[in-house]
């Protein structure tokens, strides 16, 4: 089977069907209107990111149905992805209680984790160490909290999409450096429905992704994450460290705002990201950024991680700590007052 022949197919697929999603949102007036919360400022049609999860989902099924893909992790992302955007559609056309769009996130994520294996033991400091049980509830927590946060972190234009690209493009080369590359199919795929969509998310955006998409992404590339762990715990600390922009932005502003005693519930825009957005006043310099990171400082790391030249904590340390201080240095999850 000609892979390098298919994937430029799901890309271009994706790119129609977004095309599609943008006429069906115009007509039916799926639009996300800029509101005291949003970090744009023109009317935009949402739920683009339906044309990532159909173009993935059809390869998906085809690659595993040719031998190209394992069978279980077509199934575990399969099912749990059209699951978590199926909830994100319905969500994003009416509204959903968080109680049940919660209780489907861990279902999703219990489906994915039973296909995969759980949590396998992983490598720290030299030592191995199985946390059974209690390992695959913290995975399905991961999981959870992976879905999540890509919501929170899909503000602005192309962000969520180049990350997605970044972290799958950089996933794959990892299993080729580690001479695992039968494993990376998953993430190329993944990476070719993005970019279809990203021809029309890229600043300034034509259509938004929508809860769908964003779900969707997040989840996938959890999935992918899990899977580089069966192949080798290094491997899994460089996804870890890939996808350091979205977990330390989300997770330090969430932790501020949980500090704070804010209902972290509500819609807010006090992500570093989105306060760089306004301090430089256009979405592209920061998306852009978002590029420059991954390539320049995390995609070298998570190669030397890979390849057992530093220990993936000591990895994700390193990675994680530049991070932590732009998310300092951008205000994240301060009160959108301190806004300057």
């Amino acid at each position: 089977m000609q892979v390098w022949f298919w994937l430029p197919v799901v890309a271009v697929a994706s790119l129609l069907l977004t095309w599609g999603m943008r006429r069906y949102a115009l007509a039916r007036s799926l639009m996300d209107v800029p509101n005291a919360r949003s970090s744009h400022s023109v009317p935009t049609p949402r739920g683009g990111g339906v044309a990532i999860v159909i173009s993935f989902l059809l390869a998906l099924l085809m690659f595993a149905a040719l031998g190209q893909i394992d069978r279980d992790l077509a199934l575990g992302m399969g099912g749990a992805g059209a699951g978590i955007a199926i909830l994100g559609f319905l969500d994003d056309h009416g509204h959903i209680a968080a109680r049940w769009r919660l209780l489907g996130h861990f279902a999703a994520s219990a489906w994915a984790l039973f296909w995969l294996g759980g949590l396998p033991a992983l490598q720290l400091f030299g030592f191995v160490v199985d946390l059974g049980v209690i390992g695959h509830i913290l995975a399905a927590f991961y999981l959870v909290w992976l879905l999540n946060l890509y919501n929170f972190m899909d503000g602005i234009d192309g962000i969520a999409s180049i990350q997605a690209v970044c972290v799958c493009l950089g996933g794959a080369l990892l299993y080729a450096v580690t001479g695992v590359d039968d494993a990376a199919m998953g993430g190329l795929l993944l990476a070719a429905a993005t970019l279809g969509f990203l021809f029309w998310n890229f600043p300034p955006a034509r259509i938004f992704m929508g809860d769908a998409g964003s779900g969707f992404l997040g989840i996938a590339l959890g999935i992918l994450s899990l899977q580089a762990a069966w192949v080798s715990s290094q491997l899994l600390w460089g996804w870890l460290i890939l996808l350091g922009v979205f977990i330390v932005d989300a997770t330090f502003t969430l932790m501020r705002r949980l500090l704070r005693g804010d209902k972290v519930y509500e819609a807010h825009r006090s992500h570093a990201y989105q306060y760089a957005s306004r301090k430089y006043g256009r979405h592209l310099p920061v998306t852009l950024s978002v590029l420059a990171i991954n390539i320049i400082w995390l995609l070298p790391l998570a190669i030397g991680v890979a390849l057992g030249w530093l220990d993936g904590l000591v990895g994700v340390f390193i990675a994680y700590s530049p991070l932590v201080c732009l998310a300092i240095r951008f205000n994240a999850g301060a009160l959108e007052t301190v806004d300057r």
